[in-house]
């Protein structure tokens, strides 16, 4: 068999009711020098005899068990069998739309090395999608649409984690699997952000994601929201804090909170404001509560901004621009 281009990593524990959906949409595919790692992450189910029975018609497809436990395991299994000059990621409950594979090589193929490849998602499921998915889909294709899906990298995953391709030299610079970090997808894209890939904009849909109630993110642990905040926390004082500047947490909710919990673990010293007159004052963790206007009396301040709600983060922008602040450099929004 000619060695393909683009190499498909792809683990399944117990996901029978939707693989089949699955591996149709990979055969059929418009582009078609592609390689399926297929990996077993311990299914107690019929997926593997399902995966098997796809292997017997297609030698593109192969089948492997975990080495390990996990989908971080799993995917790295698959990436060791990896022969393909392209890498990508597929779910396997998800579908692809037939041109993904087309979209995401040739947009790589026109940019070069140093880039990343993705495209626009849609959500669907059998019970509907919530409001809070729907709010997801759209934020993350509007960045998609731009190509500046790095300017929020501290709100939220800005990487569909199953609609990206790279080229195999950028994944191994950017240390592939290699972590035992969760959430994986999200620790993955501050890695990309980290050496320096660039986004292509496109203003194609490419992926439909599924959602279901025993979908992997919603039940396991590792995706728990604390997951997320520590990765934040954690790579903004690893890439973007700037000991220099006065650091100001800004939000006393519960996100705000824990925030100023994990900076004062790790001894980050920081100035903590709020707009609610209730908590202004008050001593939280040893910190007292300023108010908003406190901030134009700090000489260059770096601010991590707690606020979910939308409309008071357009207030709070342009509040900072007053300042002359600029996003990712002096403000991040954790939310």
């Amino acid at each position: 068999m000619q060695r393909p281009l683009v190499s498909i990593l792809t683990p399944f524990k117990n996901t029978a009711r939707y693989l089949e959906d699955c591996l149709e949409s990979i055969l059929n595919q418009i582009f078609t020098s592609w390689e399926l790692l297929i990996v077993d992450d311990g299914s107690t189910d019929d997926s593997r005899i399902i995966v098997q029975n796809y292997t017997d018609k297609d030698s593109r497809i192969r089948l492997f068990n975990n080495q390990g436990t996990g989908i971080i395991e799993a995917l790295r299994t698959a990436y060791s069998h990896a022969e393909g000059t392209f890498i990508t990621r597929m779910d396997s409950d998800d579908i692809m739309m037939e041109n993904k594979l087309t979209e995401l090589h040739k947009s790589l193929q026109t940019q070069g090395r140093g880039h990343l490849a993705i495209g626009k998602v849609r959500y669907f499921s059998e019970a509907g999608i919530g409001n809070g998915y729907k709010r997801y889909e759209a934020w993350l294709n509007s960045l998609t649409t731009k190509g500046n899906n790095f300017d929020e990298i501290y709100k939220e995953c800005v990487i569909p984690s199953p609609c990206w391709m790279v080229h195999k030299t950028d994944f191994d610079k950017c240390g592939g699997f290699t972590p035992n970090t969760y959430p994986e997808d999200y620790d993955l894209a501050f890695r990309f952000f980290k050496y320096g890939l660039k986004c292509i904009p496109t203003n194609e849909v490419l992926h439909l994601w599924r959602d279901y109630a025993v979908r992997t993110s919603r039940i396991d642990v590792n995706y728990a929201e604390n997951s997320f905040l520590l990765l934040k926390v954690n790579y903004f004082l690893e890439l973007s804090f700037q000991k220099k500047k006065k650091l100001i947490v800004w939000g006393a909710g519960t996100k705000g909170k824990k925030i100023a919990q994990l900076l004062i673990v790790k001894k980050v010293p920081f100035d903590w404001i709020c707009n609610n007159p209730k908590k202004i004052g008050k001593l939280i963790y040893g910190q007292t509560l300023k108010p908003v206007n406190y901030l134009s009396s700090v000489e260059n301040p770096q601010c991590i901004i707690s606020v979910a709600n939308l409309e008071a983060q357009l207030e709070i922008k342009q509040f900072l621009k007053s300042f002359e602040l600029s996003v990712l450099n002096d403000y991040f929004f954790f939310c």
